[in-house]
């Protein structure tokens, strides 16, 4: 029973910083990446779909992305997209063939995406808390109805705990790394 709801927390606790992840994978580091496109969305048949399911993203080189849609007609509507976005990029259309240019970041843009990951950090780790909060419910739970007893109780918390610091040690590396990222140059 102790190993289930430490088992649901430490799985609980690993899609928080999964989700981190792919939150950190949005925020734009200067350099071209397929994943800053993930948040477009394109009009394709009357609905609204990814820009990935229309056409091929590549990265050219460290500070270019190439976009191809896959059907002539979809090239004037995935450029639109793109620069509706709040992205701050703009499409260099030739033919077929969309280049993506990435301007270089500003030391102030810089600051204020480092603020929005920490911010995106935090939110992590509140979700770590309260799984952690949720865990330890459980056990109370079991103690109260005397299921288990209160050595194991306590254990079963320090276990709890110890999954919550390692989550929480991966949250702050995870923001470290990207920190630096964004104050490259």
């Amino acid at each position: 029973m102790l190993n289930e709801i430490q088992a649901d927390a430490k799985s609980r606790m690993q899609k928080s910083v999964e989700n981190l992840e792919s939150n950190f994978a949005k925020i734009r580091t200067g350099r071209a990446h397929p994943s800053i496109l993930d948040a477009v969305y394109v009009e394709y048949y009357g609905s609204e779909v990814p820009i990935s399911q229309v056409a091929n993203i590549n990265v050219e080189d460290a500070r270019t992305l190439t976009v191809q849609p896959w059907e002539q007609p979809m090239v004037a509507k995935v450029e639109k997209a793109i620069m509706m976005s709040d992205l701050g990029i703009n499409p260099v259309t030739v033919g077929n063939l969309m280049r993506i240019p990435m301007p270089p970041l500003t030391e102030e843009r810089r600051r204020d995406l480092t603020k929005v990951a920490r911010a995106e950090a935090e939110t992590a780790r509140v979700a770590i808390r309260n799984v952690r909060r949720d865990a330890n419910g459980d056990v109370k739970d079991l103690l109260k109805d005397k299921e288990i007893t209160e050595d194991e109780a306590r254990r079963a918390e320090d276990q709890i705990q110890k999954i919550t610091d390692e989550a929480t040690g991966q949250v702050d590396d995870m923001l470290a790394t990207k920190e630096k990222a964004l104050m490259e140059v």
